[in-house]
């Protein structure tokens, strides 16, 4: 009988994992946490009002259990709910809710229904994403090189790569050569610092999913047909999601309020423990050592322990010490850091695109595929909820840059990089530094784990912490896997699972995200 459940991390994996054990009547559960916040990569930063969502989340999930989850944390807004019978409209099938929980006008505590739209910008131009197959596409583009991008399509098609074992090759295969290297090749290098034949295809595999261009088409084709109601959907491929939910102030709000139920169900939560070791003895993880801003070091004893924290430092963590070759890959094992410009500006500068007197765009999301610039991505924190955004008559974006801990970007003072932010936003030719009000920078380490590096060895990591009985690993960082939030969810549901059934059976949790069709990403990102 499992007594005291230890949980590293209290991101979306490590709350849900103690959620799930406290309502099944676990009494015994510490979750430790490094930082002094909640949310780990789904947090809300706050900055004079506005609040930030690092990296973007977008509240969607073919998962049943996940969407109950969400909407028991937080119902429906009062308008969203007032409409009835609602669906979430992916390109293909839709999810209906009916009668879902509803929160009063004004009530913080609530979920929105939002409209989802990312483009790419490039030669200063906004495209759709994922690239449509239509007119107004070939227009922007020029009729030749279209050509040539459907010859090259097309020769891929007939002659495909194989064996299909880097990204690129995997791109090449669904895409083309010519429209890979125009669209994906140079974002994909700038988001993880290295050359797309050095990063395994598995992780195409799980971010862009069955996307290509013939399913593009398609569904360019048969779109006007469809009925497409208020709201949502399951998604066939949810990389084509047009409505999401999104609380109504940020992401963070979600764990903010999974952690009071937490507290509420009689499970501690330790901030600002840093975990730097653990403990094991004749097969099983016996303690768990987290160190104090102030130095002080607690253990903390465990009968089993769920993991989230980045596997790399877990491995090394382990006292006594994992295998030698155990610990060489687990060193080798890299990741990609993430710097978030925010910046606060009057309006932007009148585009074609723009609408009213701030010249807002209507995008969540801008893929920045123009040379000669550092910044990945654009968050516009006005479209995802009007609620992240103190003063409506202000646009509040989000400049994402993707970097290396201790490289020279991740090094840049906060001074430099708003500077850079503004310069670049300049340079795009979408904001004019004259507009500027406010600037803040956030860095996030260890953001992406990396398909590269000593990757390619990572089933030795995964074979020798599954034997330990009583360890369970889940989420993003805790399982190396680039999980969307749900997935990280779904993992920890697992492990919870597990646990309450004496079971030491790792294998439902790494089932999680193994699939073919599921994702909405950026291009390479």
């Amino acid at each position: 009988m499992t007594r005291r459940v230890v949980i590293i991390g209290a991101g979306p994996a490590g709350l849900t994992a103690a959620h799930e054990l406290a309502s099944a009547g676990t009494s015994d559960i510490v979750v430790l946490e490094a930082t002094r916040t909640v949310g780990g990569l789904a947090q809300s930063i706050d900055c004079n009002g506005n609040r930030i969502d690092i990296g973007g989340h977008r509240f969607f999930s073919k998962s049943d259990w996940v969407m109950d989850w969400w909407l028991r944390m937080l119902p429906l807004a009062a308008d969203a709910a007032d409409a009835g019978e609602l669906q979430l409209a992916y390109q293909g099938m839709r999810r209906r809710l009916v009668a879902a929980p509803a929160a009063t006008k004004s009530d913080p505590r609530a979920m929105l229904v939002r409209r989802r739209l990312s483009r790419i910008y490039f030669d200063g131009k906004f495209f759709d994403y994922p690239l449509k197959a239509d007119l107004d596409t070939a227009l922007k583009l020029g009729l030749w090189r279209c050509a040539g991008f459907a010859a090259s399509y097309a020769w891929a098609k007939v002659f495909p790569r194989r064996p299909e074992a880097s990204l690129e090759d995997f791109f090449i295969n669904r895409f083309g050569r010519r429209l890979y290297r125009q669209f994906f090749r140079d974002y994909t290098e700038k988001v993880w610092g290295t050359s797309c034949d050095r990063i395994s295809a598995q992780w195409g595999a799980q971010r862009v999913k069955s996307l290509s261009i013939a399913k593009a088409l398609r569904h360019a084709i048969l779109k006007p047909f469809r009925r497409v109601g208020s709201g949502l959907g399951a998604a066939e491929q949810t990389s084509l999601i047009e409505r999401f939910l999104y609380p109504k102030y940020g992401p963070g709000l979600m764990w903010e309020v999974t952690a009071e139920r937490l507290r509420e169900l009689g499970a501690r939560l330790e901030l600002e423990a840093k975990v730097h070791r653990i403990e094991h003895h004749e097969g099983r993880v016996r303690a768990v050592l987290a160190r104090r801003p102030d130095g002080r070091e607690q253990r903390f004893e465990a009968d089993a322990v769920i993991s989230s924290m980045p596997v790399r430092d877990l491995v090394l963590g382990l006292a006594p010490e994992a295998p030698a070759r155990v610990r060489e890959i687990a060193a080798g094992l890299e990741y990609r850091d993430f710097v978030i410009v925010g910046a606060l500006y009057r309006r932007l500068m009148p585009n074609a695109a723009g609408r009213g007197p701030l010249n807002l765009v209507p995008d969540n999301w801008i893929y920045v595929q123009e040379p000669g610039v550092k910044v990945g991505r654009l968050q516009i924190f006005n479209n995802w909820s009007p609620y992240l955004v103190s003063d409506p008559n202000t646009v509040w974006i989000g400049m994402e840059y993707f970097c290396s801990e201790g490289d020279e970007l991740w090094k840049e003072s906060d001074d430099e990089l708003m500077r850079l932010g503004r310069h670049e936003m300049h340079k795009l030719r979408l904001a004019d530094p004259a507009d500027h009000l406010y600037g803040v920078v956030v860095r996030m380490p260890k953001a992406y784990p990396g398909y590269f590096g000593t990757y390619e060895f990572f089933g030795e990591i995964r074979r020798y912490l599954d034997a330990f009985p009583n360890l369970y690993l889940a989420g993003r960082n805790g399982m190396h896997r680039y999980n969307n939030q749900d997935h990280s969810m779904l993992s920890a549901k697992r492990a919870a699972e597990a646990i309450l059934a004496g079971s030491s059976d790792k294998t439902p949790i790494w089932n999680v995200n193994i699939d073919d069709e599921y994702h909405e990403e950026k291009p390479g990102g």
